[in-house]
């Protein structure tokens, strides 16, 4: 029988026909945006571009933060958080961040860098001795900057575990006998892996739980509200549900997956107003010292001089004019993210999407040119 067949539709019919409307309208703005530092302007001019890409790639529900002279200024939520139950994108909602906790893991690691608990260039061994030794010693700061030869996920299986964990060494099994791609700081090559490796270093250097130590050096003093673990068995308040696209371009839901492989890497959840809170709080040197910031930003080279497209934590892309954007990226199972800033205007934006395979680059490029421009 088709979705669409009257007169008397079922109840699956009219959640399916309230997916298709909030998927192809794309959904006017549900919640009032704040928007203490934004002219009328270049608020309709953001959502203008908001909506536009998401009528383009059908994206169920979008919430997006906007950051200012270092402090956020504007936050909405578009479409919806969840299509079955007709609840809207909030500035509250919670969604997975995939990827983006790489730079908060890396803003941890320098802390203690700074603090003389971890040396970034002591073999890793040093604060993690259960991972086997290499033919070749594997740093932090090879780490950071995914030059240390580990590889990134094999299989779809491995990416999407569904296995749940209790602590941040037993991962780490899944890849520590195996041997390296290169030799550390030859080459450049993307990997989660070796993430979850500093997380554990991360909590052998302060003798802190991982979650707790971030709780308490970056999420209090950013003053970041709604971060934590993506607990699958967690009750988390406005989490978003996530999708994928089916056949013909329909929204199915994601699959199964427990991040708890992985949170260094990728195991969080956050709100948008929460991550542009955590760049205004690195930007206004409240979690590390301006040269130790610096460090972060600066691409990074392989050992016969090779530029490679990341500093220690962030992605850097030339804007012109000797100025970068420092970003990240997020992808996982349900949806889309993405982290940028502008640190020498002091801007930056924060977009999470609750569908897989959503291209944010674009969108998200857009809106601190947008904000860089001064209306009168």
């Amino acid at each position: 029988m088709s979705l669409w067949q009257r007169p008397r539709p079922s109840r699956g019919s009219l959640i399916a026909r309230a997916c298709m409307a909030g998927v192809l309208a794309c959904l006017p703005a549900l919640t009032a945006g704040r928007s203490p530092g934004l002219s009328r302007a270049q608020i309709q001019a953001i959502e203008r571009v908001i909506a536009a890409e998401m009528a383009r790639q059908k994206v169920p529900g979008v919430t997006v933060a906007v950051g200012a002279d270092s402090r956020l200024v504007w936050s909405k939520g578009f479409g919806r958080a969840d299509l079955e139950n007709a609840a809207p994108a909030t500035t509250a909602t919670v969604y997975r961040i995939g990827s983006i906790a790489k730079p908060i893991t890396a803003v941890a690691v320098m802390q203690l860098a700074e603090r003389a608990r971890l040396d970034l260039d002591a073999p890793i061994q040093k604060y993690v001795p259960s991972f086997p030794r290499k033919p070749w010693p594997i740093t932090a700061r090879e780490l950071l900057a995914h030059m240390s030869g580990i590889r990134h996920y094999r299989t779809a299986d491995e990416m999407n575990s569904t296995r749940h964990y209790v602590d941040l060494l037993a991962p780490l099994e899944v890849f520590a006998d195996e041997p390296l791609l290169f030799e550390p700081g030859t080459h450049y090559s993307y990997t989660t892996y070796g993430y979850c490796l500093l997380g554990a270093a991360v909590e052998a250097a302060s003798g802190m739980r991982f979650l707790e130590y971030l709780r308490r050096n970056i999420f209090e003093p950013a003053h970041m509200q709604q971060i934590r673990q993506d607990d699958v068995f967690e009750v988390v308040p406005n989490r978003a549900h996530g999708y994928r696209r089916g056949p013909n371009g329909t929204i199915q839901n994601c699959a199964p997956a427990d991040t708890s492989n992985k949170i260094p890497g990728g195991g969080l959840v956050s709100t948008a107003e929460d991550l542009v809170r955590f760049v205004a709080a690195l930007q206004h040197d409240a979690l590390l010292r301006r040269e130790t910031r610096a460090q972060m930003f600066t691409p990074q080279h392989t050992r016969d001089g090779k530029p490679v497209p990341y500093g220690l934590g962030w992605a850097l892309a030339e804007r012109g004019g000797g100025n970068r954007w420092v970003t990240h990226a997020g992808s996982q199972p349900g949806v889309s993210t993405y982290l940028l800033a502008a640190p020498e205007e002091g801007a930056s934006v924060a977009v999470l999407a609750n569908l897989e395979g959503v291209r944010l680059h674009p969108l998200s490029a857009r809106i601190p040119s947008i904000v860089l421009e001064r209306a009168e």
